[in-house]
């Protein structure tokens, strides 16, 4: 063999070893400005938008429903407590720019997974935590059961969201026509239909079900059965923070785990004595994993304790709205929930 090609295999070897050596070192994925800066401010920012059920103020002006959950779960595995978190109303318009301009250091407001917001608005996104599809809420007295039946309707969009293209793409597809009428403020929408300047709503089929709640006469309305498009809602925080989005990324896991496990905020004191060594690394009975990637022993003890699995977070704040698991069920119930292994 040539001393060129002996020397070639040499520096593959050493960068292959550079590679694996700095992998194994901690902390050398980068911490970024965001983690920082909510560790010396000791809260995290969160946007969100009001929709029951998801997120909205109770009578006493308190945050609650699925994704302040989430908020709460990020907040015990940064500061091991649930109330070290701010949560801000942001409009679909402002949400995305107000997260790049650093206003908030995640997003939890339903924001919808794509390949243009990652490449080119410079975001990362955490797991799915609601699988979802844009709809279509139209009154009864159109004549309408089906999307495909509409044609020449009113409908209501809100601009800059995913949603005002997927509509103009729907019936781009079927021929009809339909006239669109911007909405800004997501709360307009419930007027317009009620006061008859609009036939039909779309947004998301999540943001619907809430609205179809607050009409004075819910009867008098459809949510019709199709779904325009898959809405992935996730997590959102800027690219740059490789800690922060595995904060993200293993605070989601954990609910899930949990859930296929079996654990809950009302049995998980029990499961602490567990044989099975997985269960006693998640909860920190062995607290040699947690050490291993610089969190306390008992982070996942203390969110499943607190806000429980992703089943409990679900059943308390969607189940009362008529949602159904469907696709937001765990894997082994034939839904799309998977957690990678925690070892």
């Amino acid at each position: 063999m040539s001393s060129s090609g002996i020397f070639t295999r040499s520096l593959r070897a050493l960068t292959a070893a550079a590679v694996i050596g700095a992998a194994a070192i901690p902390g050398i994925a980068s911490a970024g400005d965001t983690l920082d800066a909510i560790k010396e401010r000791g809260v995290i920012k969160v946007g969100v938008g009001t929709t029951p059920g998801f997120f909205s103020p109770d009578s006493d002006g308190k945050w609650q429903g699925f994704f302040i959950d989430y908020g709460r779960a990020l907040s015990i595995a940064v500061f091991g407590e649930d109330g070290k978190v701010e949560f801000t109303n942001s409009s679909p318009q402002q949400r995305l720019p107000a997260l790049q301009a650093g206003e908030f250091d995640i997003l939890l407001s339903g924001v919808t997974v794509t390949i243009n917001r990652a490449f080119n608005l410079g975001f990362h996104f955490g797991p799915t935590v609601f699988y979802d599809g844009q709809g279509i809420l139209v009154r009864k007295d159109i004549g309408v059961t089906t999307a495909a039946e509409l044609d020449g309707a009113t409908i209501g969009v809100q601009s800059g969201t995913t949603g005002e293209l997927n509509i103009a793409d729907f019936f781009r597809k079927t021929g009809h026509n339909f006239t669109p009428v911007t909405i800004e403020d997501t709360s307009e929408f419930i007027a317009a239909l009620e006061s008859g300047r609009v036939d039909a709503i779309t947004q998301d089929s999540s943001d619907l079900v809430g609205k179809l709640q607050q009409l004075k006469e819910p009867d008098n309305y459809i949510l019709l059965p199709e779904r325009l498009s898959k809405e992935p809602l996730a997590p959102a925080i800027r690219a740059g923070d490789d800690q922060w989005l595995e904060i993200v990324n293993w605070t989601v896991y954990a609910t899930i785990q949990a859930e296929e496990w079996g654990i809950t905020s009302a049995n998980v004191d029990e499961f602490l004595k567990s044989e099975d060594p997985a269960i006693q690394r998640f909860l920190g009975v062995d607290p040699s994993l947690a050490e291993a990637i610089g969190f306390q022993p008992d982070w996942a003890y203390k969110i499943i304790r607190t806000v429980g699995n992703y089943g409990e977070i679900y059943e308390r704040n969607l189940s009362p709205l008529g949602w159904k698991r469907g696709y937001n069920d765990i894997w082994t119930n034939g839904g799309l929930l998977y957690s990678p292994p925690f070892r």
